[in-house]
C-alpha cells in the first residue's frame, strides 16, 4: 500500500503488514478538479484550488499533531488508471480501515457551529452518511473521530454512538465493534446499505464487499444488478443465511449518474 508522508508529503510503498501506524481519511468526494489525485501528488501538485487540497493537508496536519508519520488517502494513494490495482484495492479497503490507527471522517457540508446532537443539525443530514463507500468507513475502523469542515473535532465515534445509530440505523454494539458485524444477518446489513448511493452503479455491490468478508474481481461496465448478482453469488458461499433472498437485485438501493469516480 502506499502512505502519504505527512512531513514531505511524497508518497512512499510498504507491504501491507509492514505499514508503519498511519491515519486514514475517510470523505465524500467534491468535483473531479477540484479533487488530488495520484498523479497530483507524484508530482507535488498539491495546492490546487477546491476542497481536494483542504483535505490533504487538513488530514496530514492532524496526522503529525496526533504522533502519526503517515496518513491515506484514497483519491492520492491509489492509481486508479491502473484497473488492476484498483481492484486489488478495493478488495484491500476494509482491512486497511480496520488496521489504520485512526480514521478522520471529513464532513465538508457541516459548518463550524453545528451542534451534532440537534434533530435539525447539518451534521446529521450530511452527505457522508448517504454515500455507499463511508458505510464500511464507518464500520471498519476502531477509533473514528468526526471533523466539520474547518477541521474542528465534533466528536468521536464512540461519544457521537447515539446519534450516529439513529442516522444510519446501526446498533452502537456494532459502530464501536463490541459485536462481531458476522454475527448479524446478511439481510440486516443489506438494510445499512438501502439507501446510500455510489457514483458508479456497479460500486454499490463493490462497496459491500469487506462488511461480508468477501472478495470479487471488479468489472466496471456489468451494471449494478450483474455485479449484485455476482456478490450474493459469493455471501451464499461463505453463510446458509438465507435472509439474502429477500433483497434480490438492487432495486431498493438509488445510483448516482455514472462518472469516473467512484463515491
Amino acid at each position: 500500500m502506499r502512505l502519504i508522508n505527512v512531513q514531505t508529503f511524497q508518497l512512499e510503498e510498504f507491504l501491507d503488514y509492514r505499514a508503519p501506524p498511519y491515519a486514514i481519511l475517510s470523505h465524500t468526494w467534491g468535483d473531479d478538479a477540484e479533487e488530488l489525485t495520484f498523479d497530483d501528488v507524484k508530482m507535488g501538485s498539491i495546492d490546487k484550488a477546491g476542497v481536494g487540497s483542504i483535505k490533504f493537508h487538513g488530514s496530514c496536519r492532524q496526522a503529525a499533531k496526533d504522533g502519526f508519520g503517515y496518513v491515506w488517502i484514497d483519491t492520492c494513494c491509489i492509481d486508479k488508471t491502473n484497473l488492476v490495482e484498483l481492484s486489488e484495492a478495493i478488495n484491500s479497503m476494509f482491512r486497511w480501515y480496520r488496521c489504520a490507527s485512526v480514521c478522520y471522517a471529513y464532513l465538508s457540508d457541516v459548518p463550524g457551529d453545528d451542534d451534532p446532537r440537534k434533530l435539525a443539525s447539518k451534521f446529521s443530514t450530511s452527505r457522508w452518511f448517504g454515500r455507499g463507500w463511508t458505510l464500511q468507513e464507518l464500520l471498519a475502523p476502531k477509533r473514528l473521530r468526526f471533523y466539520h469542515a474547518g477541521w474542528g473535532c465534533l466528536g468521536t465515534k464512540g461519544t457521537m454512538r447515539t446519534v450516529v445509530g439513529k442516522i444510519t440505523g446501526i446498533p452502537y454494539k456494532i459502530l464501536l465493534g463490541i459485536t462481531e458485524l458476522q454475527s448479524m444477518s446478511v439481510a440486516q446489513r443489506m438494510s445499512w446499505a438501502a439507501r446510500r448511493e455510489t457514483k458508479r452503479k456497479e460500486d454499490l455491490a463493490y462497496c459491500l464487499l469487506g462488511i461480508f468478508d468477501v472478495t470479487m474481481p471488479m468489472i466496471y461496465g456489468e451494471g449494478a444488478d450483474q455485479a449484485f448478482l455476482r456478490l450474493q453469488e459469493q455471501i451464499m458461499r461463505m453463510t446458509r443465511d438465507d435472509s439474502i433472498l429477500a433483497w434480490g437485485q438492487l432495486g431498493c438501493w438509488t445510483a448516482g449518474p455514472s462518472t469516473t469516480r467512484n463515491r
